[in-house]
């Protein structure tokens, strides 16, 4: 995560595309970040799905699959290759499904890259000190500690231990009084 304590950012010319949600959503980002590219940019794309999005082929870049690298090895492989291509910004969609959820946030934080975060919107924010309270809106919306669940996600958060404890004693007594009923 480079860049994190700076507000300053780079010029895109090294791009990788972290597909983790829906396909559509790339498909409308990436007209949007055209305009922003370096004529010379690279563009690569990082994604489970099959084939490439729509507007992806006019970059003709690289496109890793997560699929293609199943084991520990052949992830620290694509963790060289990706290091080597040497990216400025790594684009990551957070749409709140659960797509890619450890690949991207392992991308995240070992890739030297400015991260630019997109929403299912395809609103977009840069990850850095200067906008950490979007960034901890974004991860409090997606917990549900906004809007209307806010009371009932406080609640379950703070009855999670008795109810726990609750249900350890009931196991206990039932167990004990099989046990007491099968050695009478």
């Amino acid at each position: 995560m480079r860049y994190f304590f700076r507000r300053r950012v780079p010029d895109f010319t090294g791009v990788l595309l972290i597909e983790s949600g829906a396909r559509a959503l790339m498909e409308t980002l990436i007209p949007k970040l055209r305009h922003k590219l370096a004529p010379s940019a690279r563009v690569d794309l990082l994604t489970c799905y099959p084939g490439v999005p729509s507007t992806f082929p006019r970059f003709a870049g690289q496109v890793y699959r997560v699929t293609d690298y199943p084991g520990r090895r052949s992830r620290r492989r694509l963790y060289r290759q990706l290091d080597a291509n040497a990216y400025v910004v790594a684009v990551i969609l957070c749409s709140g499904e659960p797509i890619m959820t450890r690949w991207k946030w392992m991308m995240a934080f070992r890739l030297p890259a400015k991260i630019l975060i997109v929403n299912e919107n395809v609103d977009y924010f840069w990850l850095d000190y200067s906008n950490w309270r979007i960034a901890l809106h974004v991860a409090l919306f997606r917990a549900g500690f906004t809007g209307a669940g806010v009371v009932s996600s406080v609640a379950r958060l703070f009855l999670f231990p008795f109810t726990f404890v609750y249900l350890l004693l009931y196991t206990a007594i039932v167990h004990l009084r099989r046990r007491k009923a099968s050695t009478t």
